[in-house]
């Protein structure tokens, strides 16, 4: 009760509307400096947001406005209001940076989402302690359990300031991967390869030199980490040596460039267009929907398809047999129109038609044109040009022949055969020869 007391005690001596007055003041200027300062920046935003209260610029702007009135106003006054206003917009300015940061980096992600449920509840929590006085009491506590790892003991307190400080410096090099990846790479690299082969190299160089500086912040000799780096080596050497080679060839295939985001492959019989290049894997994804996981090893050992050219045009055939008595000029014509008729295929190259076989039932043609929108299938496309070329033949009066199907029988007269049944005769010899004609579509 000596808590709850003493906040009375306080709130009766300040100036409650005087406090109120200023943290209104120093909420609303915030909300202006931010607001004219966020105009024109991006949705995604870590400093602004999308409604400018939601980044970070507000409760930071907030925060140093507020201590500001605090200590001017405590040389005059006990003050109450914006003391209590202070732990408050620290707990938000953290919230705010943990949301958004992790919200332009990981856009999808739920596990990020649990976590910043997590941290905004012990936000809060601490800013309650604060708030009351309990929590110098809490942290002395927590420095009072220790720890004992191998031959030094570690307070409790220790460790959570440990957590705490590499948590920060993770998403202080998110953020600054972030906005390197955004303000810079965006406009000097145009290879979406590279893009992410830059990505993913600052992005790690960032996260080690953070890491580095935390560990040796919080009291850990850098120089055991040699020893690890040994264990990890004969590691990666055994047990790990698949997970380090689709690592590297995940690295190789960015570099090299022999493979690219929105490629067309064919690998193991799956065909699809590449959607993601991960340091571990591929993302292919085929025009059904489905979606393959290769790991990247096999994209550098196996034999893979590149169906893409540097151009991005994507070819896609079609083939159709006519009567040996078509006009084959007129035929090609037609399969070709055909085809330059689809909204979907590119004038350029332009469609062409082979007289590819002389086939039993008739002469057989193929169609080849070329798009440049594979993503969004092909059997649509197909199936639109295939309608048309049966359209176009049928007004022109080209014969489409059904299959021929020769029966022999051996024997000088035909078999009387009782319906259901086939005579024993017939199928070891035959004599006559019944073919039947074909019927034009």
């Amino acid at each position: 009760m000596e808590i709850f007391d003493k906040l009375l005690h306080d709130f009766n001596r300040s100036s409650t509307w005087t406090e109120l007055g200023l943290l209104l003041a120093c909420l609303g200027l915030a909300y202006l400096i931010s607001r004219t300062l966020g105009r024109g920046q991006p949705p995604v935003s870590i400093w602004f947001g999308r409604r400018t209260v939601d980044g970070l610029a507000f409760p930071l702007l907030a925060l140093a406005l507020v201590l500001v009135a605090r200590f001017t106003l405590a040389h005059y006054e006990t003050v109450f209001l914006l003391r209590l206003a202070v732990p408050i917009l620290t707990s938000l300015l953290l919230i705010r940076f943990l949301a958004r940061v992790l919200g332009a980096v990981f856009p999808q992600s739920g596990l990020m989402r649990l976590a910043e449920r997590v941290v905004a509840w012990l936000a809060w929590v601490a800013a309650v302690l604060w708030i009351l006085g309990l929590l110098p009491l809490v942290l002395d506590q927590l420095d009072a359990v220790t720890l004992t790892l191998g031959k030094n003991r570690v307070s409790l307190l220790a460790l959570i300031e440990g957590v705490l400080s590499t948590g920060l410096v993770i998403l202080g090099t998110l953020w600054l991967s972030s906005t390197f990846e955004r303000r810079v790479l965006d406009s000097a690299v145009s290879d979406l390869s590279m893009r992410k082969v830059a990505v993913n190299a600052t992005r790690a160089l960032l996260l080690l030199v953070g890491m580095l500086f935390t560990l040796s912040a919080v009291g850990v000799d850098l120089t055991a980490l040699s020893v690890l780096g040994g264990a990890v080596g004969v590691g990666l050497g055994f047990g790990l040596q698949k997970l380090a080679s689709n690592y590297v060839s995940g690295f190789v295939i960015l570099l090299e460039r022999s493979l690219r985001i929105g490629d067309n492959v064919k690998v193991d019989g799956f065909e699809g267009r590449i959607t993601d290049i991960k340091t571990r894997y591929t993302l292919i994804r085929a025009g059904s929907g489905r979606q393959s996981i290769v790991p990247n090893e096999t994209l550098i050992t196996q034999r893979v398809e590149n169906l893409s050219e540097a151009d991005r045009k994507f070819n896609v055939t079609t083939n159709i047999v006519v009567g040996y008595d078509s006009d084959v000029d007129q035929v090609l014509r037609i399969l070709a129109a055909a085809a330059a008729s689809q909204a979907r295929v590119l004038p350029s190259p332009e469609p062409v038609a082979f007289l590819i076989n002389f086939a039993p039932d008739g002469l057989e043609f193929s169609l080849n044109f070329w798009i440049s929108d594979p993503e969004a299938g092909t059997l649509g496309l197909r199936s639109a040009v295939n309608l048309a070329i049966l359209r176009a033949l049928r007004a022109a009066g080209v014969r489409i022949p059904s299959p021929q199907r020769v029966v022999q029988f051996d024997g000088a007269l035909p078999v009387a055969v009782q319906p259901g049944t086939m005579p024993a005769a017939a199928g070891a010899h035959g004599a006559a020869q019944t073919t039947r004609p074909a019927a034009p579509l």
